[in-house]
């Protein structure tokens, strides 16, 4: 598993979609024809991703990032012989 911290400092601007999306017929493919929704701006601060929008007399929503809280796990945990819950099968 990979999980690095490159790229999370920064704040993301992304287009809310104008037309839903579509299934093509022969192939069942997704599609849009809205080329907003391939955009997406980083920035370093918040303040410049909304002076940017209200620049552009677009509505701002503004999400705060998630921090995850890590739980500590032991190694020794996977070699337990008897399982930890109940079993389903």
């Amino acid at each position: 598993m990979q999980s690095g911290k490159a790229r999370t400092r920064q704040w993301q601007l992304e287009y809310e979609p104008e037309t839903p999306r579509t299934i093509d017929p022969l192939m069942g493919w997704t599609s849009s024809g809205d080329m907003r929704q391939q955009l997406c701006l980083e920035f370093d601060t918040a303040e410049e991703a909304v002076a940017l929008c209200q620049g552009a007399r677009n509505s701002v929503s503004l999400f705060e990032p998630h921090v995850p809280t890590p739980t500590p796990k032991a190694y020794s945990g996977q070699l337990q012989v008897r399982p930890q819950g109940a079993w389903s099968h």
